[in-house]
């Protein structure tokens, strides 16, 4: 006990006059001072301006604290440990290899029996710099540091996370920042080192290391494993050991190696998430790729600052390119060091084919990248392996368990069961309620293992029932909105033997669905023509652009028309190319792209006219009425009303009130506004009047009216007609219609004599919009704002 008091008493001593001279001595001091002042001032206290100044006036103090109150030994050890921050702290004692360490629990002391050659020290140290897992490194050390008055427990901490993220590096940094905590050792046990072996070879195997570590000989080694587990029990009893346990892959062998000496702990490593464990009181530590930033710091401590600051830009993509994995980082810049030659931009040039990425993250073959994901990959049962390679195929970066299904060719219960093994094996990540994605290294790794080992057609197969799959559910989200609309694509047989997503009571909102879903349906549009699948990829890029109609993300809705349109011609499908190229109209108008409008026009009107469709003619005039209406305001009225007509003759109302209230806006753009309010009026009325009420459209006729009202002078009958059409639109989701009448209002405030109320608002909202769809008009709200600004 005398040699214990000693060296606690020399470790004191030393890390108090350490931090005199240091930074930390302003915020410590004051916690020491009152350490020594409960004792007592006069005979062992001091206050915060009579603490010692020298070695051996402080080491009187410290000794004669600890031999008068037996409670103060547990209260130092804390307290040391708290202002160390548990980082590493070696208290060695007079002969360099006893440690008196800061305790966790009170009343527990290092095993009297235990002498430096059964005193474990087996875990690797950490062999390079060690980067960002602040908040996880933080969570234990309090958990390892825990006060004096908690319960005695052994704690078990299990990190989980994506191969190569660098779980084991992180399980050796806290063991090595912890070493303070657990004076009796620590013990290591590797089980990628004993995996394959029949049954539980490797559980036994490991006990038997744990207890020839803790000073068991060979021929005291108990023969069977119930028999091993006692003996741990029984030598860690009255022991404070850390264990670590790498590469796990079942519960079984982390329950084994469990020690029994309260204070104790154990860190586990696995692919897997080991959530069983939880039963048992563990606590699941997921490790996430490392941020930008962290990522930067690793690369520039292998490579040099220097380094990264010659070629910012590279080095940023280099870490993008690596994910942020770590496993990945430190091959790339071995590769760097290897050949001095090599520079950041050129291994970004390289690294940036995706089908070269994975074999560049080597070191000439040796030490892949890929290497890690190996590992987990050969442990999947051939169900899950054959899951993990096709959803590689599927287009898109995020996928949920329907769209798995599909790709599968299974049910959803199966898919589903097939996600958890791989979310449970940290080769998929679950990103929110029933939404997956690999990290891109995985995916890469995944999409190889699929080429060498699928089927010739596999690919073709996955993508083919994935875009089927998207194409029933766009369909039904299509109809959802608006089911009285124009279409192409005749889908009764498909839509007839899919459930209807959107028909419940529960159902997501159809324009929510699509925008969320809205990367994963161009990912598929694009892949439909790698494959040659033009037919259902014209019919999918048709329903789809219902969602542009509400929200105005134009350079998506541009790509997606130009692909089905291309799509259609390659089958020849001429009312399908002239239903996309007139639609394709709207979006290149936006980008101010007018002289192409045109040209897809005019290739519209002659593919309806071969096709022969009466509604689809009036369509194509309807969408070229609107681009004449930028140009030549007569020839518009004279498109409009042949549209008008052939809508009459094909008994589609909807086509006919909608071209009614476009004539309407023409007739006002000609100066004709007391007419223009009359076929406002009445297409606002049959916009109204229809079976199923096209609010949104009605809304968009009142607007105009508003407009009418204003080129006659009607200043007051125009904002109130204006404000009505903004609040139904906003109402109706139509972001795009809705902007475009608060800049009539704002037009109208900005007027002398206008009402400047609202007008910062109306002006700020209709940026918001604009910015969010990609406009260009963004540039012009945005000045508009600041001249409000400088007039203010």
């Amino acid at each position: 006990m005398e040699f214990e008091l000693a060296a606690l008493v020399g470790t004191a001593v030393t890390t108090l006059m350490g931090l005199m001279v240091s930074e930390s001595w302003t915020q410590a001091r004051a916690r020491v001072a009152r350490f020594f002042a409960r004792r007592g001032p006069g005979e062992n206290g001091s206050g915060e301006d009579e603490l010692p100044g020298s070695r051996e006036e402080l080491t009187s103090l410290v000794r004669r604290t600890l031999e008068q109150d037996p409670d103060a030994v547990q209260e130092l050890r804390v307290l040391l440990a708290e202002l160390t921050g548990a980082a590493g702290l070696a208290l060695a004692g007079a002969d360099g290899g006893e440690r008196a360490v800061p305790g966790r629990h009170a009343g527990i002391t290092s095993n009297p029996r235990s002498s430096s050659e059964d005193r474990p020290d087996g875990v690797p140290a950490p062999r390079a710099g060690f980067f960002n897992r602040t908040e996880t490194l933080a969570t234990l050390d309090g958990a390892l540091s825990a006060g004096a008055s908690e319960a005695a427990h052994v704690g078990v901490f299990v990190f989980a996370g994506p191969p190569g993220v660098g779980k084991k590096a992180t399980a050796r940094q806290c063991a090595y920042r912890s070493r303070a905590y657990f004076p009796d050792g620590q013990v290591y046990v590797d089980f990628a080192e004993l995996r394959g072996q029949a049954g539980g070879a490797d559980v036994s195997a490991a006990l038997g290391m744990c207890l020839r570590s803790l000073g068991v000989k060979e021929h005291y080694l108990p023969r069977t494993l119930p028999e091993q587990a006692r003996l741990l029990r029984e030598r860690t009893g009255r022991r404070r050991l850390l264990f670590v346990l790498d590469n796990v892959d079942a519960p079984a062998q982390v329950r084994a190696l469990v020690p029994n000496g309260p204070g104790s702990a154990v860190l586990v490593t696995s692919s897997t998430s080991l959530r069983e464990l939880v039963i048992d009181g563990a606590e699941l530590m997921s490790l996430k790729p490392l941020s930008p930033h962290s990522a930067l710091e690793l690369l520039a401590d292998r490579c040099g600052q220097e380094a990264v600051d010659a070629d910012r830009a590279a080095a940023e993509r280099l870490v993008e390119l690596c994910g942020g994995l770590p496993v990945a980082l430190h091959v790339v810049a071995a590769r760097l060091l290897a050949r001095r030659r090599l520079t950041m931009a050129a291994l970004v040039a390289e690294l940036s084919d995706e089908n070269r990425r994975l074999s560049a993250m080597s070191l000439g073959g040796e030490y892949p990248v890929s290497a890690v994901f190996d590992a987990s990959y050969r442990r999947l049962k051939p169900e899950v392996a054959r899951c993990y390679r096709l959803l590689s195929w599927i287009p898109g970066r995020t996928f949920e368990t329907g769209t798995v299904a599909a790709a599968l060719g299974a049910d959803r219960f199966a898919a589903g069961s097939l996600l958890d093994e791989l979310v449970g094996a940290s080769l998929l990540e679950e990103t929110g309620e029933d939404r997956y994605r690999f990290h891109e290294l995985v995916r890469l790794h995944a999409r190889e293992c699929a080429e060498s080992e699928e089927v010739d057609g596999g690919q073709l197969g996955v993508v083919e029932r994935v875009l089927t799959h998207y194409l029933a559910l766009t369909a039904f989200a299509d109809r959802a909105v608006r089911l009285d609309r124009l279409r192409i694509a005749d889908l009764a047989e498909l839509l007839a033997n899919n459930p209807d997503p959107f028909a419940a009571d529960d159902a997501p909102d159809p324009l929510d669905w699509l925008e969320a879903e809205r990367a994963n349906i161009l990912a598929v549009l694009r892949e439909a023509g790698d494959h040659r699948l033009y037919m259902k990829g014209w019919q999918l890029a048709e329903g789809f652009t219902v969602l542009f109609l509400h929200r105005r993300y134009v350079a998506d809705w541009k790509e997606s028309l130009e692909l089905g349109a291309a799509y259609a011609s390659a089958v020849l499908e001429p009312a399908a190319e002239a239903r996309l190229r007139s639609l394709l109209s709207r979006p290149l108008m936006d980008l101010g792209e007018d002289e192409r409008a045109r040209t897809e026009l005019n290739t519209a009107q002659a593919c309806a006219e071969v096709a022969h469709h009466t509604e689809l003619r009036a369509s194509v005039l309807e969408f070229l009425g609107r681009y004449c209406d930028r140009f030549e305001t007569s020839r518009a009225i004279e498109v409009y009303e042949e549209s008008l007509r052939l809508n009459t003759e094909a008994g589609q109302l909807r086509g006919a009130a909608i071209v009614t209230f476009f004539l309407g806006c023409a007739q006002d753009a000609a100066g004709d506004s007391a007419l223009a309010l009359d076929t406002l009026k009445q297409a606002h009325e049959a916009l109204l009047g229809l079976a199923d009420p096209d609010v949104r459209m009605a809304a968009r006729a009142t607007a105009a009216i508003g407009r009418a009202h204003d080129h006659l002078g009607q200043r007051a009958e125009a904002d109130r007609e204006l404000r009505e059409a903004v609040r139904v639109l906003r109402e109706a989701d139509a972001t795009h219609y809705e902007a475009q009448a608060l800049l009539e209002l704002a037009d109208i405030a900005q007027r002398d004599g206008g009402d400047r109320t609202h007008l910062r608002a109306d002006l700020s909202r209709a940026l918001e919009i604009h910015e969010a769809g990609g406009s260009p008009l963004a540039e012009e709200i945005r000045a508009r704002l600041g001249e409000l600004d400088g007039e203010e």
